[in-house]
């Protein structure tokens, strides 16, 4: 399996040292089909509400994917995710089509909040336990998961790509000009 090269210079720390959360920094929209994910039993998808994983624009020759979530590798070189992982919708029913919120790094820590409410049965009871650490909120929110799962351009921050658009615009057969400056 690839595996970043020797000069590539890693996004976060290896995988041991990462705290888990369901929150990164690129959302996909609800029931999201992927493969290669630990809770998954051998060559089915897990499906997902929403998923969150790091994308890490590199300036060598591969984007990289951080999916705390996946057996592939961490990281993982983007072609390799996008064809394990993300594999095609050409297999899938319309309503599993996939489109992905992409945020800038800087933008989503600045901006995300959550009060674990999502994270609740009907009962208020938690579904799981939550994690150790406290709540993220920020001085204008203390909950917008919703604008970070919208699929709606119109709605939240950074920009709306079907999934064979962001492929297309992060594999290795493109020149990396894309800019989210501004989103």
């Amino acid at each position: 399996m690839a595996r970043p090269g020797a000069g590539y210079e890693a996004a976060v720390p290896p995988r041991p040292a990462c705290t888990y959360t369901s929150c990164y920094w690129f959302i996909y929209n609800f029931q999201i089909p992927l493969w290669k994910q630990k809770s998954g039993h051998g060559d089915e998808p897990v499906v997902w509400d929403y998923h969150v994983i790091l994308l890490h624009v590199s300036s060598g020759e591969q984007n990289f994917i951080y999916d705390l979530d996946t057996v592939l590798p961490f990281p993982c070189p983007f072609d390799v995710y996008s064809v394990e992982a993300f594999r095609l919708d050409d297999s899938l029913r319309p309503e599993f089509h996939r489109k992905i919120r992409m945020i800038r790094a800087d933008l989503y820590l600045k901006t995300f909040a959550s009060d674990r409410s999502h994270m609740k049965d009907a009962n208020g009871e938690w579904q799981k336990p939550p994690p150790p650490y406290p709540c993220i909120e920020t001085a204008d929110s203390k909950m917008n998961l919703d604008d970070f799962i919208s699929m709606n351009p119109e709605v939240g921050w950074g920009s709306v790509f079907s999934l064979s658009d962001f492929v297309h615009r992060f594999g290795s057969q493109t020149d990396y000009s894309y800019s989210l400056e501004g989103q």
